[in-house]
């Protein structure tokens, strides 16, 4: 019996763990009535010339969040805000050619150490908002497209462990070091709006 009372916390803890490094978000296109006010105005106030502007609620297993997701200069972005309409971060959709050679060595290096097979669906330079500088300097760092020791990239990539596929998400820092991991759910489709 005292035994149990050792092994049920260590049991808790480890399912408390494990669930928190898979990521179960669903993200629903919405109206821009249904957006908060201050941060899509915040950002489209700031940054001209847009295209193709679209608006998202992100409810995932901790939080809800919102994102902008638009065009400019022929590049995609992902602007998103925490529930109370505060800037999280700017990504940018980029290419494998567009990461240092350097940083691109590393990646690669923890994804073949990682995993038996893999496939990079999706890349994003994230410029994440720090407490060392404004949400005005993070947004304009993101928009001119900036490499700084700040950013981080974020991969989803395809996986094949013992014949089962799973996607995940993978953050790295800027020179390519690993910093998260988390399993993720397959892209929801019903949230089209036609």
């Amino acid at each position: 019996m005292r035994r149990l009372g050792y092994v049920l916390p260590l049991i808790v803890c480890w399912v408390f763990l494990g669930s928190a490094q898979n990521k179960y978000e669903r993200e629903h296109r919405i109206l821009k009535k249904q957006f908060p006010q201050k941060a899509s105005s915040f950002v489209l106030d700031k940054v001209k010339d847009v295209k193709r502007v679209r608006y998202y609620k992100e409810i995932d297993s901790a939080k809800v969040s919102y994102e902008i997701k638009l065009k400019k200069d022929k590049l995609h972005y992902s602007i998103e805000f925490d529930q109370n309409g505060v800037l999280e971060d700017i990504e940018i959709t980029i290419k494998q050619v567009d990461i240092p050679e350097d940083s691109w060595a590393n990646i690669t290096r923890y994804l073949y150490n990682t995993f038996q097979k893999w496939k990079v669906q999706k890349i994003q330079q994230q410029y994440p908002v720090s407490e060392d500088e404004s949400h005005e300097t993070t947004i304009q760092n993101a928009f001119q497209n900036l490499l700084l020791p700040s950013l981080n990239y974020e991969l989803v990539v395809s996986t094949q462990k013992e014949g089962k596929h799973q996607p995940y998400e993978v953050l790295f820092d800027a020179h390519g070091n690993f910093k998260k991991l988390r399993k993720s759910l397959p892209p929801n489709y019903d949230h089209v709006l036609y």
